[in-house]
This record gives structure tokens, sequence and C-alpha cells, in this order.
């Protein structure tokens, strides 16, 4: 079975069309200034083969008919025909409390992706416009949708409420929902298959570290708590994101430079994280350079991201009552060696032992780093998020 899973951005279309059949990515790529000038395509053919396409893409439809044409294509298109592709895996960020799981999208989980607008307002629009292009350019394939939230909706109510009046959670839907799912999902499992180990009685914790970051905290295969909240912008220090921050802050900022709604959320999600503190790069591996340079403000901006980090991991150790296994992914968890080591060092009354020979040698491999003795184990897993949205369609249409 062919099916092609789409990641539609406000100006951005990735997608990967996966053999599940046979395991095997057939072509990936994505589209990228959507609506802007100088929009193109890059696409990945099956044989590894490279090419950027200029085109004209002034919304979401033109886009998604553009990837379809070059996947048809007869110059190395991976199919003939638009019928070989079975079915189409969406990822939706936001389902609110309305799915705790994928679903098959009909006309209902339709209405209901849009009510969640407003909690998103900037991810659900162009995730349902990637819905509506493939019903007009297919209207007879099934579409699934898989939710960035749906992981955590298992967390405990002490877990997800903020301590704000009750009723701006009832009225407004103010709770921590927590993101990333998909990927938290996926290496937690794909962990428990590496390692044997059966969910139930478990106690992990999924980093999933890059420009933007999240740690989990999983019982019993469970999400029971995570750093991101209400939206991405919770948590850690991430590229351009601030994180945690005492909201008294954002009062005074708005008061004191007269700052509106627009220029604050601006700061906090754009200006903020390694990119603020360092004054350098939202980039890791720009931050490092700089580092050793002898940049002290690059130094400040890694020490405080690697510090948010391992509070975290030490909070939610306290949550689960100890733990077993702590996971490593994102493009950060997966290739920066120093960052892992780091989080981790100090960590020995959590039973945390890295090897430092193996860590420096891993970067984007599935690796455990933790010595032999370690108490708790330590590994690298490279996510794939694509994957796991493809395995729900594959397993809802199916049935």
């Amino acid at each position: 079975m062919k099916i092609l899973v789409l990641n539609c951005g406000s100006s951005s279309i990735k997608y990967k069309l996966i053999d599940m059949t046979a395991n095997q990515v057939l072509e990936q790529g994505g589209v990228e200034k959507v609506g802007l000038k100088d929009s193109f395509l890059k696409h990945t053919k099956i044989n590894g083969e490279k090419e950027v396409l200029e085109k004209e893409i002034p919304e979401h439809t033109v886009g998604i008919e553009f990837i379809l044409e070059t996947l048809t294509s007869p110059n190395g298109g991976a199919i003939k025909s638009l019928n070989e592709i079975d079915a189409v895996g969406h990822r939706v960020v936001h389902g609110g409390e309305k799915f705790n799981s994928s679903v098959l999208i009909t006309d209902d989980v339709i209405k209901k992706i849009e009510e969640c607008i407003k909690i998103a307002p900037l991810h659900n629009p162009p995730n349902l416009k990637g819905i509506a292009a493939v019903t007009k350019l297919m209207p007879n394939i099934p579409q699934v949708a898989v939710f960035d939230t749906a992981f955590h909706q298992t967390m405990p109510q002490e877990a997800f409420m903020y301590a704000l009046p009750y009723e701006l959670y009832t009225e407004d839907g103010v709770r921590r929902y927590g993101f990333h799912g998909t990927s938290h999902r996926y290496v937690s499992k794909r962990a428990f298959e590496v390692l044997g180990i059966k969910p139930e009685g478990s106690k992990m914790i999924t980093c999933h570290i890059g420009n933007g970051g999240s740690i989990t905290a999983i019982k019993d295969g469970k999400s029971i708590d995570t750093s991101m909240g209400m939206t991405p912008l919770e948590g850690l220090v991430m590229g351009t994101r601030a994180g945690d921050l005492d909201t008294g802050a954002i009062t005074y900022l708005m008061e004191r430079e007269h700052y509106d709604t627009k220029a604050i959320s601006d700061i906090l999600n754009k200006k903020s994280g390694l990119l603020g503190i360092s004054g350098v790069s939202s980039d890791m591996r720009d931050v490092r350079a700089a580092i050793a340079a002898g940049n002290k403000r690059a130094k400040l901006a890694l020490d405080m991201f690697i510090y948010r980090a391992k509070k975290y991991i030490g909070s939610y150790v306290a949550v689960l009552g100890g733990v077993d296994v702590i996971v490593f992914t994102g493009g950060i968890g997966e290739n920066v060696e120093i960052v892992r080591e780091s989080i981790c060092a100090d960590m020995e009354c959590f039973g945390v032992k890295i090897d430092k020979e193996i860590n420096n040698g891993v970067h984007g491999d599935e690796k455990i780093i933790s010595t032999k003795d370690s108490k708790t184990t330590v590994i690298v897993i490279p996510t794939d998020e694509e994957f796991m949205i493809a395995s729900d369609t594959l397993a809802i249409v199916s049935k």
C-alpha cells in the first residue's frame, strides 16, 4: 500500500510517498514559499537524485497539485498514476480535547478541527487547506488526520491544568496540550522494540530536541506530562522560542515598552531562545562555532539550553518515581554529542552513566550510549514522524 504523507504549514508543504508494503520511502520533498515570490519545490527521487523545481505557487491547492504532478512525472516519477496512491495521511497540529488518536477524515472531523482553530490559529488553518486540496484533487481517496496533541491526552488533570480561574479552562480551553506527540510516540514505541521491554511497568523520558523541543514523561507507554503547553512556546529553551517564562515579565514589558500582543508574540516566538541570548543564530551549529571563537553570550545560550533540559528530566524522574530509559531524538538530540553528554552529566544519582566514546560516534544513528553498568538506559533513536503518520493511516484505512 502506497501512502502519501502531507505536512502543510502556512507557507510550506512537506511530503513523503511511502510504500508500506516494501517499507520504503519512494520520493519526498517540500514546497517552500507558498503564496510568496520565488516559490519552489525541493524533490528527492527514489534513486536519491535531488532537484529543485521553480513555479509560482499562490496557494496550497496549487502546491499539492505540483507535488502530485512531480510524483507522476514521466521523467523519474515514482508512480505512473495517482491511482497508485491508496491513502493520504495529514499531520494536524492541534486536536484539542476532541481527539486522543488518529482518525479517518470526515465532514464531522473537519468541523471539529475547525473548532480547534481558536487555540491553534497559526497551525490548523494550513492543515485544513491541505485536507481541502486533496479532497478537490483526489475526491475519492481516504484521508487520515494524525494529531500532534493526541499522544498527550492521557495526561492527568493535575499535569495539564494551569492554576488559573477554572472557567478559563471550561470556557476558553486554556490548559496544557503538549506537542511533538507523534515523535514522542514513535521513539518510545521504537525504544520498547529495540530494548525488548514492555510498556507496562516502564518509566521512560523522551527528549525531542531540535530547533523546537519538548520532553515527555511516559509511564506504562502513556504520556503523563510534557514540557510544551497550550502552545509550543512553553518549556525548553529553543531556537527562537523563550520557553518557560514568568508571565509577569510579559505584562511588565507590554506596559513599559508599549508592546501590543503581536509584538510580544513576535519576541517570544521568533527573537528569543538561542538566537535571543547568543545574538548569533538560532542554529546550534552556529552557536557552537561562536563558542569556539570565544563568544561568551553563545556559551551562556548553550548553558541555559542544557540547564533547562536537565531540569525537566530531573522533575520527570520525580513524577515517574524513577526512570528506566531516556531517549534522545530530534535534530540536536540525534546529532550533537556534547549536548547529550552535558544534559546527562552529574545524573549518576538517577543511575545515568554515559559512555563518552560511544556517544561521540553517534550522529543520527540508533544506538545505546549509556555504559553497560548504567542502571538507566540512554539511547538515541532518530525520529520518523512521517512513518508514524503512514502507519496510523494504514491501520485506519485497512479497517
